[in-house]
């Protein structure tokens, strides 16, 4: 992709309105753009970092057996009045009113959507197990929008709803979630530790909020060491008993704020972290609450009318992307993990207009995309400053500089932006070491440009 093409309208002052580094670097790395309180337009360099976040969750859940479906944003208030939570969700649902008078509203979560789909679709117990997950965007009216998208109003969230027989059975389907969140976060470079949580409006007594700690972070959290050090599955087999990765998880001391036992602190010790976290995602098992009163029933072995066991499984799609800001940055700018970058390499080009930068940058730009990484190539005739601050700023891990010096001796300049070290290589060695660092990329369609 061509910088000169690109929209891509960076800021060198910070908005006055943003208050947290999330919110700060978002806005002036060009990612987004306020539409209205809480609510944001998401512009090319943020809508990239949006689809790896999504394809990585899609490839954690597929593999973990769930199935991708679409609902609707806009629901029938019938449903949630069936469920007896439409009065009790409160102010945060926004509701309105068609051109027939029926009342709607806009999906803050879609636990009674996803429970008429499965009442009017699955009768017998033979067809379960099922999981039904989307990514979607959802609407909460907050009181008092703030912090960019983590106190946003819209938001895009992945939402999961696992069905099945009995307690067991459902509980097996919570700890398949809960091992796939491990992974997820893990794949996005964040750590993320689950704590035990309230469920609120959701229902249900087990959940577990998965908490990203950065020094920016919304709540205090406490957590023993270890979990910090703790290594995530690699190589996961979803049928078989997963209890024992999520009891290594669980057996050690993780709380937030409001569930900290102050006393269990003290017993720690030095093994007590205390730091600041951001929640990216919750788990909720809530066995009957919605099979109950909106009668999801199945045919039991017996043939008895049994009421299935539930739970669902969010991630903030879009809250992801300033949690990794937040835990990933420094003062010139984001430092994006591999995994999730808009592009893997920033090329910069420092003589626009003279043939060898010019040839050589093309050559080099096609050679990197041959071994699947994505290319931003600046070729626009600015000073050399504005385009290392603005590579800094938008945060690519690796930065390839080429100049006439550099051409004449025949290495170019390549550049982590995690360590800030600088290595001088040959043409071919700058290839290889770029692939070699890319295996395990995303690749967005559509930059031959």
């Amino acid at each position: 992709m061509r910088l000169s093409r690109f929209f891509l309208p960076t800021l060198k002052e910070t908005p006055s309105e943003a208050q947290i580094v999330s919110h700060r670097l978002m806005l002036r790395a060009g990612m987004i753009r306020q539409h209205a309180a809480g609510i944001y337009n998401w512009l090319p360099l943020g809508t990239r970092v949006l689809k790896k976040i999504e394809h990585i969750v899609r490839e954690e859940q597929n593999a973990a057996g769930a199935q991708e479906v679409i609902m609707p944003t806009i629901q029938a208030s019938e449903l949630w009045k069936e469920s007896g939570r439409y009065e009790d969700y409160g102010p945060e649902m926004l509701r309105i009113t068609d051109r027939h008078q029926r009342d709607m509203l806009y999906g803050p979560t879609h636990e009674e959507v996803v429970t008429d789909i499965f009442r009017n679709n699955i009768r017998s117990y033979r067809d379960i197990p099922k999981n039904l997950y989307q990514i979607h965007w959802k609407f909460r009216d907050e009181i008092r929008p703030r912090f960019g998208l983590m106190r946003g109003r819209e938001f895009l969230m992945k939402d999961a709803y696992s069905f099945d027989i009995n307690y067991e059975r459902s509980k097996h389907a919570y700890n398949q979630m809960f091992v796939s969140y491990l992974r997820i976060f893990d794949r996005m470079g964040l750590k993320a530790v689950p704590m035990k949580a309230d469920s609120g409006p959701i229902g249900g007594d087990l959940s577990h909020e998965f908490i990203v700690l950065a020094d920016t972070g919304e709540s205090s959290v406490f957590c023993h060491k270890a979990l910090l050090e703790m290594s995530v599955p690699k190589n996961v087999d979803y049928d078989s008993n997963l209890q024992d990765i999520v009891d290594e998880w669980t057996s050690l001391y993780a709380a937030t704020d409001e569930k900290h036992d102050v006393n269990v602190g003290a017993k720690l010790g030095s093994d007590l972290v205390s730091a600041r976290g951001i929640e990216v995602g919750q788990t909720f098992h809530f066995g009957s609450k919605y099979s109950v009163p909106m009668k999801a029933l199945v045919a039991g072995p017996g043939g008895e009318e049994v009421p299935v066991q539930m739970g669902s499984y969010g991630i903030g799609v879009s809250r992801c992307v300033a949690a990794i800001i937040e835990a990933s940055h420094d003062e010139n700018g984001i430092v994006w993990p591999d995994s999730v970058a808009p592009f893997n390499v920033g090329l910069i080009n420092l003589k626009v207009g003279e043939s060898d930068c010019d040839s050589t940058c093309a050559m080099l730009e096609k050679a990197i995309k041959a071994e699947g990484l994505d290319v931003l190539y600046d070729d626009r005739e600015e000073r050399a400053g504005v385009k290392f601050k603005d590579m800094e700023l938008i945060g690519l891990p690796w930065q390839l500089v080429v100049g006439p010096k550099g051409i004449a001796k025949g290495v170019f300049e390549l550049k982590r932006r995690e360590t800030g070290i600088r290595e001088e290589l040959s043409l071919d060695m700058v290839v290889k070491k770029l692939a070699a660092s890319g295996k395990h990329v995303i690749r967005i369609a559509g930059d031959d440009i």
